[in-house]
C-alpha cells in the first residue's frame, strides 16, 4: 500500500498539481490536509476519474479540511472532533486491515504563549486530548498508520536552525513535549526518521515569504507519518517529495509518501 499525504493548501486550486502527482507516484491512498472546501463542494468527480472510488472527508468553508481518497476499499470511516470544535481536522478509516488516521493539527498562531494566544492554547489542547484518547485505546493498537500536518518540527535536524527557532511556533520545547507525549501515548514510530535518522536534515515546509525557497532552504519538517511497530517490517520507503515545492503555484508544504509491502 502506497500512501501519499499532503497539506495541499486549497484542494480545488491545486487539482492540476494533484493530477500530476497521481500520474507520477500512483499512490493507492491519498491523505490531504487543509482542503479548504465544504463537504457539498468536494470535487468527488476528480477522484472518481482517477480511480479513487472510496472517499472519506470533512470540510468547512475556507479553512482546514481533511480527506482520504482510496483505490482500495475502506471500512469504519470516522470523523473525529477535538476541543469541542467541528473544525474538520481529523478523519480515519480502515484499509486492508490498517487503521489510517489523517490529521491537520492547528498551527498555533505566531506567539508561543497559551496565556495570550488562543490559537496556541488550542494547539496544545488538541495535542493533549488526542494523546489522552490514544492512551485510552486498548493496546496493542491494531496495525496503524497516522499521517498529516502535525505542525511540529520535533528534532533539531527538522528545522533549518535549531537555536534560532526555539522560540518560534512549531519548534518550541512545549510543543515538542506535546508531540512527544502523543507519540508515546500512541506507541507509533516516525517512519521517515526510522529510515533517515539524524543528523540528516529533512524539511517538508518552506515559507511563501522566501524569495527563493531553495536557495535559503529555511525549512521545517512538520508533516509526518507514524507507523505502529508491527508495520515496520513492511516499511519499504518513507520519503519527502521536496521537488514538489518548485512546481507551478505550489503549496508551502510538500507530500510525504509511505510505501508498505504486503
Amino acid at each position: 500500500m502506497k500512501t501519499l499525504s499532503w497539506n495541499i493548501n486549497s484542494l480545488r486550486l491545486r487539482l492540476p498539481q494533484l493530477a500530476v502527482l497521481i500520474a507520477d507516484q500512483q499512490p493507492d491512498v491519498l491523505c490531504l490536509q487543509e482542503t479548504k472546501v465544504q463537504d457539498g463542494d468536494f470535487p468527488t468527480s476528480f477522484f472518481l476519474e482517477h480511480g479513487y472510488h472510496h472517499l472519506q472527508f470533512a470540510g468547512i468553508k475556507s479553512y482546514n479540511g481533511v480527506a482520504i481518497a482510496s483505490r482500495l476499499p475502506i471500512s469504519q470511516p470516522q470523523r473525529h472532533d477535538w476541543c469541542q470544535r467541528l473544525d474538520a481536522r481529523h478523519v480515519s478509516v480502515t484499509i486492508d486491515g490498517i487503521r489510517l488516521h489523517n490529521l491537520y493539527i492547528p498551527a498555533g498562531g505566531d506567539v508561543p504563549d497559551a496565556a495570550v494566544n488562543d490559537k496556541f492554547a488550542h494547539k496544545l489542547q488538541f495535542y493533549a486530548e488526542l494523546a489522552d484518547w490514544f492512551a485510552a485505546q486498548p493496546k496493542p493498537l491494531p496495525p496503524t498508520l497516522l499521517v498529516g500536518d502535525l505542525n511540529v518540527a520535533p528534532l533539531p535536524d527538522d528545522v533549518w536552525n535549531h537555536k534560532q527557532l526555539l522560540n518560534v511556533v512549531c519548534h518550541t520545547p512545549v510543543e515538542v513535549a506535546a508531540y512527544d507525549k502523543l507519540q508515546q501515548a500512541s506507541g507509533l514510530v516516525d517512519a521517515v526518521r526510522h529510515l533517515t535518522p539524524p543528523p540528516t536534515k529533512l524539511f517538508s515546509w518552506w515559507s511563501y515569504r522566501a524569495q527563493d525557497w531553495q536557495a535559503s532552504n529555511r525549512g521545517r519538517r512538520i508533516d509526518h507519518a507514524w507507523l505502529s511497530p508491527d508495520l515496520l517490517s513492511r516499511l519499504h520507503s518513507a520519503t519527502i517529495l521536496v521537488q514538489q515545492r518548485g512546481s507551478t503555484q505550489p503549496s508551502d508544504h510538500v507530500p510525504v509518501v509511505v510505501q508498505l509491502t504486503k
